[in-house]
C-alpha cells in the first residue's frame, strides 16, 4: 500500500526589488493608515526586468538546495502554479526540467489559478504521487503580477508583489493533509480578471465575497474533519490584504493571532502567499493543526487542515 504523503519542505525566493507604497501617498490620495492598517502592505516586491516567471521558480529552487539534502534523481512529478507564465507554450514547468536538469521520465505540467491555487494544486500533487506510486514531487508557484499590473491603478498597484515557492511533497512528511474543501462563484469571474494584458479587481466585491463565503466554508471544513475552531492552532489564510483578515478574525471569533497578517513587506503573492507563510511554521512543533485556505481569481476558493506527523522517519 502505498504511504500517506504530505508536506517534507519549503522554500521560497522574493526578488530584493521593492516599491514603498508610502512614495505614492500623494498620487494615489491615501494617508499612513490606509496603507498600515488597511491593505497592510507598506511595500512590495517586484521582479527584474531579466526575470521572467521560470526565473522565479528556479531561484526558489536554489533556496531549497542550500537548506535542504533533496536529490533531483528522487523528484518524479513538477507542477507550476501559474497564470502569467513566461509563454503561451510551452508550459513553465518543462522549462523548469530543463534548468533543474531533471531525469526524463519525470510529470510536468501547470496549474492555471491564482490565489486559491496552493491548496487546489496540493491536493492534486498528493492524488498524483500516491495513485502513480511516486516518491517525491515538487509544487512550485509563481505568479509575477507586475507583469499585468496598472501602476496608475491604487487597487492593485499597492497590493500584488512578486515571489515564487517550492513545495516538497513526498513520503517523509511533516504535515499531512486532511479532507480538503473547494468552492468556485464563477458568476463572479469578472470582478477579478484580466483584459488587454491589463488587471481588474473590483475591491469591494472580492471584500464582500471573502466575508460571505470563507466563514461558512471554515465551518465545513472543520465538520468534514471532524474538528472543533479551538483545536486549529493557526489559520493561514491567502494574504489579501489586512481588512480581509481582519474581518475574518472577527467573523471567526477567533484572536488576530491564531490568524497573522504577515505579508506586509512584499505584498500579496497570489498563489505563494500560503507556503511562504506556512514555511516558517514547519520546524515549530508548538504548531500541530494549521488550515490553510486560499481565495481570489474565478472566484474560487480551497481549504484544508494541515495534521503535523509526529514520527515522519
Amino acid at each position: 500500500m502505498t504511504k500517506k504523503v504530505g508536506i517534507e519542505s519549503i522554500a521560497y525566493y522574493i526578488p530584493d526589488n521593492y516599491k514603498s507604497n508610502f512614495n505614492f501617498k500623494e498620487e494615489f490620495e491615501i494617508d499612513d493608515y490606509f496603507i498600515v492598517e488597511k491593505i497592510g502592505v507598506k511595500r512590495v516586491s517586484q521582479k527584474l526586468a531579466t526575470e521572467d516567471t521560470s526565473d522565479l521558480c528556479i531561484k526558489a529552487w536554489e533556496s531549497l538546495r542550500q537548506n535542504s539534502a533533496i536529490e533531483k534523481e528522487e523528484i518524479d512529478c513538477v507542477i507550476v502554479v501559474t497564470q502569467n507564465p513566461d509563454n503561451n507554450i510551452p508550459h513553465v514547468s518543462a522549462k523548469v526540467h530543463e534548468a533543474l536538469d531533471l531525469k526524463e521520465n519525470c510529470a510536468c505540467f501547470d496549474i492555471s489559478l491564482g490565489c486559491s491555487g496552493f491548496v487546489y494544486a496540493l491536493s492534486v500533487i498528493e492524488s498524483f504521487i500516491e495513485t502513480n506510486n511516486f516518491k517525491k514531487g515538487l509544487l512550485f508557484t509563481a505568479d509575477p503580477y507586475s507583469k499585468i499590473i496598472d501602476r496608475k491603478d491604487k487597487n492593485t498597484a499597492l497590493l500584488f508583489g512578486d515571489a515564487a515557492a517550492v513545495t516538497v511533497v513526498g513520503q517523509k512528511p511533516i504535515f499531512c493533509s486532511g479532507k480538503y474543501t473547494f468552492g468556485t462563484i464563477g458568476k463572479m469571474h469578472k470582478e477579478l480578471i484580466c483584459n488587454n494584458s491589463l488587471l481588474y479587481m473590483n475591491g469591494r466585491s472580492i471584500f464582500d465575497f471573502v466575508a460571505r463565503y470563507i466563514p461558512k466554508d471554515m465551518n465545513l471544513l472543520l465538520e468534514k474533519n471532524e474538528m472543533r475552531m479551538d483545536s486549529i492552532d493557526l489559520f493561514l489564510f491567502h494574504q489579501g490584504s489586512k481588512y480581509i483578515i481582519d474581518t475574518l478574525v472577527k467573523r471567526l471569533k477567533i484572536s488576530a493571532e491564531k490568524a497573522p497578517f504577515l505579508a506586509n513587506e512584499y505584498g500579496n503573492t497570489v498563489s505563494s502567499t500560503i507556503p511562504i507563510m506556512l514555511s516558517d511554521f514547519l520546524d515549530n512543533h508548538a504548531y500541530t493543526n494549521i488550515v490553510i485556505c486560499g481565495f481570489g481569481v474565478g472566484l474560487s476558493w480551497s481549504s484544508c487542515v494541515l495534521k503535523r506527523v509526529i514520527n515522519n522517519k
